[in-house]
């Protein structure tokens, strides 16, 4: 009896088919309430840390340069009060095979493909990610598919998603195009399912277990070089993958005092599923549309748990506008010399603004880059946006509408990094907690279980759930 591929009936088996993909049974890391044991869940990788950056670079992946921006610090130091202007550095991740800090993920999930046997792996992704899958594949000699949202209901589809199309095929991967929408998730569960491939998904253990080995190369040669670690390190944040796995890597190399701040791109108004809203993007990643609803409920994925979890690691998030990318990722061609794609711009943005409120001698360090493909250089996409209506214009950020208008500012002093709430971050996560698990009463594993994952004392806890009517036992 063929089996039932409706959305309802492929998502109740969600588990099975993920432990089927995966060998991880989800369920023995469940607490009886809403919480479960997630230290437990990384630790089912299986691999050290040395462990973990020998696969990488036996694979084109790891030991990337830390590059210091000279021209960039010189130019927000000219805007920044007396005595501030931290140094700025990027991680150079674009050297990495495939171009993108995302080979990290794709080098440990796909080596433990191989390790366990399966004949290929499968991806859900609309990025880069896809390409780092398929490249790994490559070299393991594995089979791939990519699933990649790409399109709206009319077929129209973003030039640098479009370019991520291309390189996914180029490295051999066979890539299933979709229009936006939940169909994602649901495809790619059921592709595994049918194939019996791994599930190389951004967001399982091995994902994020290989982005540590970033966090921990930053904090190894900031001390080489500079006898100590970085004040503030910025992650640019959408899944939540990217900052889960870098902040973990710096604390396993012991740089506990080391600021882990995100960075989105102001999409604030545009739906990150909406089909209506998806061509009026001229940054297709990094934005708010994924950023935020995965803070404030990570387990939106299409694993049973999401290894991505920001709030655990988050020290601040910030803002910054889509002409505000656009005009460093110019900068940073003219004035450093390095052309690279939007993703790990929109970090640096943020970088740019945040090193003016900072001293001197302190160093701010972005930490990704990633490739530059003829879809994602700034002209294409800043073409497709006037084809779509966007006005796009010099004058003030601060005037910039989502989905309207794509504004570069006169003068970089008015590029800025806006707070985002992370206290407003952390009642919505509670919030959606009562919600999603139709909470009526919180038991003492409930309480510790929130306390960690949104690093707040007991008493905010407490408070919070009594606001919603829930009782504390």
């Amino acid at each position: 009896m063929a089996l039932d591929k409706s959305y309802s009936a492929i998502n109740a088996r969600k588990n099975d088919i993920i432990r089927n993909a995966m060998k991880i049974d989800y369920d023995e890391f469940e607490y009886k309430g809403i919480g479960f044991d997630y230290e437990g869940m990384m630790g089912k990788i299986g691999y050290s840390m040395d462990e973990m950056r020998k696969i990488q670079l036996s694979h084109g992946v790891g030991n990337t340069p830390l590059i210091e921006m000279r021209n960039l610090t010189a130019l927000a130091r000219k805007y920044a009060p007396a005595g501030k202007g931290a140094r700025i550095f990027i991680k150079d991740e674009a050297a990495n095979a495939s171009g993108s800090f995302k080979a990290r993920r794709a080098s440990i999930a796909v080596h433990h493909a191989k390790k366990l046997g399966y004949k290929g792996v499968i991806a859900a992704t609309s990025g880069n990610y896809g390409a780092a899958v398929a490249a790994q594949a490559a070299m393991h000699g594995l089979k791939c598919i990519v699933v990649q949202e790409c399109y709206d209901d009319k077929k129209v589809g973003q030039p640098e998603i479009l370019e991520k199309q291309r390189i996914c095929e180029a490295y051999g991967a066979e890539v299933v195009q979709l229009t936006v929408g939940p169909e994602l998730f649901t495809t790619h569960l059921s592709l595994l399912e049918d194939t019996g491939y791994f599930n190389a998904s951004l967001y399982t253990p091995f994902g994020i277990a290989g982005v540590e080995t970033l966090g921990y190369e930053i904090a190894e040669q900031c001390r080489e070089r500079f006898g100590k670690d970085p004040d503030v390190v910025v992650c640019t944040n959408a899944g939540g993958g990217n900052l889960t796995g870098t902040a973990r890597g710096l604390r396993k190399a012991g740089a506990n005092d080391t600021k882990v701040y995100g960075a989105c791109i102001d999409l604030s108004g545009l739906h990150m599923a909406s089909d209506k809203d998806f061509n009026k993007k001229s940054c297709t990643t990094g934005h708010t549309g994924f950023g935020l609803p995965f803070v404030t409920w990570p387990d939106r994925s299409d694993c049973p748990r999401n290894a991505a979890r920001t709030l655990r690691y988050m020290d601040r998030l910030v803002t910054v506008k889509q002409g505000e990318v656009f005009y460093i990722t110019q900068a940073l061609a003219v004035l450093e010399g390095y052309e690279r794609g939007p993703a790990g711009n929109t970090a640096l943005t943020a970088a740019f603004a945040l090193a003016q409120e900072m001293d001197e001698d302190q160093m701010i360090i972005v930490q990704e880059t990633e490739y530059t493909g003829a879809g994602k250089h700034v002209m294409p996409q800043l073409t497709f946006a006037k084809q779509n209506g966007i006005d796009v214009r010099f004058g003030n950020p601060d005037e910039e509408v989502s989905g309207k208008s794509l504004v570069f500012p006169e003068n970089p002093s008015e590029i800025k990094a806006r707070n985002y709430d992370l206290e407003h971050a952390k009642k919505s996560y509670i919030k959606n907690c009562v919600k999603n698990y139709h909470m009526k009463k919180a038991t003492e594993e409930d309480i510790k279980y929130i306390m960690e994952e949104i690093r707040k004392d007991r008493d905010f806890v407490e408070a919070e759930l009594k606001e919603h009517g829930i009782d504390i036992e």
